[in-house]
């Protein structure tokens, strides 16, 4: 692929297009949020599949959700995926959930087996260049990577958006969905597919939202808003127990990306090299990606929160001025 032709792939899609999702979604509660976000913005997006991505939170992290093995992050991400689909009706799209890989890769080099990366290689087929598939990679690459090890030519008919890293500026990649396999975001930034990355801290860690914004638009609105406000509030209370707290909704971004560009600001970098000490390396003769550097909270979390509010309204609700 030419540079022009890399840069083109890179552009915001414009209308209706398909995509697929990659979650951890047991890990964290944003994913919840960013698969809603998707499902309600099916005036612009058609999903075709949702992978359950594997995670590693031993105690020893002190993360809230933990788990013993990739393999169990995995399969409890899997249920996490099915319980949000029956809190909106929509267990008519059980079939396309699908289990992602059950360990990280070894080296760079040999992929992981998976439902997950068997089904990305079969959708892609109905793809091109010129009419992508989109991945909306929101965990450890994995998945993601051993697909693209798989069938190299993958490639040519998928555009990668992945939440991972963080900001360039402070020359660490050692956010949790890259630090857990290294040698998947080597593949995955080095192997020329199209990839918009949506780094952690620096970037995305500022699309936050706040107790009290949550309980004004979330409450009483609709069942699915009362689930994401509970299951909210029972995360944030074993994560940091304080009075007043924020919190990023990391994941939304990277379905953001696809919707509207007043959401986020963004800039063509060549890719960067994550490295096994967990910094960045550059190298100007490589190819380029499309590098996010700014998110624009307010007019997203208003779109996020107009979506999710939409249908089923409570009848009990109070009116709002």
């Amino acid at each position: 692929m030419n540079q022009d032709d890399m840069i083109r792939r890179l552009e915001k899609p414009c209308g209706k297009v398909d995509v697929v999702m990659d979650t951890d979604m047991y890990n964290e509660v944003d994913d919840i949020y960013a698969l809603a976000y998707l499902l309600k913005s099916d005036d612009r997006l058609n999903l075709k599949a949702v992978f359950a991505a594997p995670f590693y939170s031993p105690p020893v992290l002190g993360r809230v959700r933990q788990t013993d093995s990739p393999a169990q992050g995995m399969e409890e991400s899997y249920q996490a995926i099915l319980e949000l689909l029956r809190v909106m009706n929509l267990e008519n799209l059980n079939p396309i959930v699908f289990h992602g890989s059950r360990s990280n890769l070894s080296d760079e080099t040999k992929p992981v087996d998976s439902e997950a990366a068997r089904e990305l290689i079969r959708l892609s087929r109905g793809y091109s260049a010129d009419h992508p598939l989109y991945v909306i990679a929101i965990a450890v690459i994995t998945d993601i990577a051993s697909a693209l090890l798989m069938d190299p030519t993958l490639k040519e008919r998928i555009v990668v958006i992945w939440v991972g890293g963080h900001a360039w500026e402070s020359n660490s990649c050692s956010d949790f969905n890259m630090i857990q396999d290294i040698a998947a975001a080597r593949v995955v930034f080095g192997c020329g597919v199209p990839l918009v990355q949506l780094p952690c801290n620096g970037v995305v860690s500022e699309f936050r939202v706040c107790k009290p914004e949550l309980e004004y638009w979330l409450k009483g609105r609709n069942t699915l808003c009362d689930y994401l406000l509970r299951v909210t509030l029972e995360f944030v209370a074993l994560q940091n127990p304080v009075g007043t707290w924020s919190k990023p909704l990391w994941d939304v971004t990277a379905v953001a990306w696809l919707l509207d560009k007043r959401f986020m600001q963004e800039r063509l970098e060549h890719s960067p090299i994550p490295e096994y000490d967990r910094k960045y390396a550059f190298d100007h003769t490589r190819h380029f990606i499309k590098y996010v550097f700014q998110i624009n909270r307010d007019i997203l979390l208003e779109d996020l929160f107009r979506k999710l509010t939409k249908g089923n309204e409570n009848t009990t609700r109070e009116t709002r001025d």
